[in-house]
C-alpha cells in the first residue's frame, strides 16, 4: 500500500542533482530505476528484494520507507532471502539481537555465491556502532552496504552508488541533521499504520543504548503528522499507532508550544479514523493532562504501556530512570481511577548489575500491586558503550535464571486473571488476519490490545467487528462474532 508520491520527474535532471530533501533522493530512485530496468530486460526476470526487520515497531516503520522506496526503483519484493537484494534492518538493544544478525549473514554468503547478482545491506541500529562496522569490515567482507539509523532515507542515493561504482559502501552518520518527509512508503496492513511523531532519546537509561545509534529527540511538526494520517484515512486506514522512543516528551525544541497531550487531541478529531494506540510511553514525563487526554478521547485504546524496568529505588535511581517505586505506584493509581478499564502492560528488566534480592523482591512487590495484563521480562544484557556494561558487579546466570522464572511466573498468573475477567463480555475486535494455524479462524485485537480468535474468513480483514468473548486461553480469546 504505497504512499507519498514526489510530482517530479524521477530521471530529470542528469548534471544538477537537487540539493533539497526529499527531491534528491526520488532523483536517485529514479536513477537506479533505469540500472534495475536494464538488468530486468538482459536477465529475463525482475530484479527482487526482501526487507527483514528485526526489533521494534520504530524499526517495522523504517522497514515500510526501505520496502517503498525499492518498490520506486523497480525491485519486485519477495517473500524469502533468496533475492537479488536483501536488506537486514537490524536492532541492537540486546546482545541476542546482534548474534542473530551475524548468524543470518552467515545464510545469506550461501544465497550470494549462487546468485552474482545479489546485494546484501545492513541498516538500522547494529550499524551505527562502531565495533559492528569493524566486524563486518573484517569478517562479511561479501555485505555490500551498510547505513544507519540516521540516514534511512538514503538508501536510493546509497544503493546507486554501489551499482555504479561496485564497491562496499560504509554511510553511517554520527547524527541525523533532517527529518526528511514524504519519501515512498509500503505498508504491511491496508487498515493500520504506525506513524513516527519523534525520533531519538534523552533519557540515557544506563543499560540502554538507543540514544547512542538512534540520537537525541526530534519531534516532526504537528501539521506533517495530522496530514500524514489524514493520507493514511483516505487510504483506509483506521487505526495508528503513534511512535516515539518516548511519546510522551514530544514537542520539546519545536517552534509551536505543543505537548503530547495536545496532539493526541487534534488526531483523535480526524474524521474516518476509529482507533489510536502509542508506545513508549516513559512514566516520568507521563503528565496529568495526558491522563486526561486519554481518557477524554474516545478513539484512544484503552491501553498504556507504562516500562517499570525495576521495582527498586536504589536500582532506579543507577539506571537514571527518575523516578521512584511509590511515583509510579501513585501514577498507576491516577490512571486507573481516571480510566478504569485501562489495561497496563509494561517491561522489567531482571539481573541488572548490582541486583540483590531484595531489590528484585521490590520488583515482584509492584508486579503483585499493579497486576500487569501482561508484561515483556528481560534478562539483562550488557550493552557495550553503556555505564552498565562497565560494572563489575555483574549478577550469575543462575541467579538471574531464578529470578526470571519467578518473576515470569507471577507475571502469567496475573495476565490470566486479567483476562478471564472480560470471559462472556462482548467488546469491538479489528480483524487483522487470517489465523496461521487454522485457516477458519480469523485474529484481531480489543482495544486493551488483546488478541481474539473467530470465524470468518478474509472478508473481515481491517473491520471492526463486535465479538463475545466466549473462553479465555490465558493470553488470547476465542469468541464469537454477533
Amino acid at each position: 500500500m504505497s504512499e507519498f508520491e514526489y510530482k517530479g520527474s524521477l530521471s530529470a535532471v542528469t548534471t544538477d542533482i537537487p540539493v533539497t530533501e526529499p527531491q534528491r533522493q526520488y532523483y536517485f530512485m529514479g536513477k537506479v530505476k533505469e540500472i534495475v530496468d536494464e538488468k530486468t530486460r538482459d536477465l529475463g526476470r525482475p530484479l527482487t528484494f526482501h526487507v527483514t526487520t528485526f526489533g521494534c515497531q520504530m524499526n517495522a516503520r523504517d522497514s515500510e520507507k526501505l520496502r517503498g522506496i525499492l518498490l520506486k526503483c523497480g525491485y519486485t519484493e519477495k517473500d524469502d532471502e533468496d533475492s537479488d537484494l536483501v536488506l537486514y534492518n537490524t536492532c541492537t538493544v540486546r546482545e541476542n539481537a546482534d548474534n542473530k544478525v551475524f548468524g543470518r549473514l552467515g545464510v545469506l554468503h550461501g544465497y550470494k555465491k549462487k546468485n552474482k547478482e545479489m546485494l546484501i545491506g545492513l541498516c538500522g541500529c547494529m550499524a551505527q556502532e562502531s565495533p559492528v562496522i569493524e566486524k563486518i569490515r573484517k569478517s562479511y567482507p561479501f555485505v555490500d552496504m551498510v547505513f544507519g539509523t540516521h540516514n534511512v532515507y538514503m538508501l536510493a542515493e546509497i544503493l546507486y552508488e554501489r551499482l555504479t561504482e561496485d564497491k562496499k559502501i560504509v554511510d553511517v552518520r554520527d547524527k541525523a541533521d533532517q527529518i526528511v518527509e514524504n519519501l515512498p512508503l509500503e505498508r504491511k496492513y491496508s487498515f493500520k499504520s504506525g506513524i513516527n511523531i519523534m525520533f531519538g532519546c534523552d533519557n540515557f537509561c544506563s543499560y540502554c543504548i538507543v540514544p547512542y545509534v538512534r540520537g537525541r529527540e526530534r519531534s516532526r511538526e504537528p501539521e506533517a503528522i495530522i496530514d500524514e494520517i489524514k493520507r493514511l484515512v483516505a487510504d483506509g486506514v483506521i487505526e495508528v499507532m503513534l511512535l516515539g522512543q518516548n511519546v510522551n516528551s514530544y514537542g520539546k525544541g519545536l517552534d509551536e508550544q505543543i505537548s503530547f497531550a495536545d496532539l493526541l487531541r487534534r488526531v483523535n478529531e480526524i474524521d474516518g479514523l476509529k482507533r489510536i494506540r502509542f508506545m513508549t510511553s516513559h512514566p516520568k514525563d507521563l503528565s496529568d493532562d495526558l491522563i486526561d487526554a486519554m481518557a477524554e478521547c474516545d478513539k484512544v485504546c484503552n491501553h498504556l504501556h507504562l516500562p517499570l524496568q525495576s521495582g527498586s529505588d536504589r536500582i532506579l535511581k543507577d539506571m537514571n530512570r527518575h523516578y521512584t517505586k511509590e511515583k509510579y505506584l501513585t501514577l498507576v493509581d491516577k490512571i486507573r481511577n481516571r480510566i478504569p478499564d485501562i489495561a497496563l502492560t509494561t517491561d522489567i528488566i531482571v539481573g541488572y548489575p548490582g541486583e540483590t534480592e531484595g531489590d528484585f523482591e521490590e520488583t515482584m512487590d509492584v508486579v503483585k500491586r499493579v497486576q500487569y495484563d501482561s508484561a515483556f521480562t528481560f534478562i539483562y544484557s550488557k550493552r557495550s558503550g553503556t555505564p552498565a556494561a562497565r560494572r563489575d558487579d555483574q549478577i550469575p546466570e543462575e541467579v538471574i535464571k531464578d529470578r526470571f522464572d519467578r518473576l515470569l511466573a507471577e507475571v502469567r498468573s496475573d495476565g490470566e486473571k486479567k483476562a478471564g475477567a472480560l470471559t462472556g463480555q462482548t467488546l469491538p475486535v479489528l480483524v487483522e488476519e487470517v489465523n496461521k494455524q487454522d485457516k477458519s479462524l480469523v485474529t484481531g485485537r480489543l482495544t486493551n490490545n488483546s488478541v481474539v480468535h473467530l470465524q470468518g474468513d478474509e472478508s473481515l480483514i481491517g473491520k471492526i467487528v463486535d465479538v463475545r468473548l466466549e473462553e479465555c486461553k490465558g493470553f488470547y480469546y476465542l469468541g464469537d462474532r454477533i
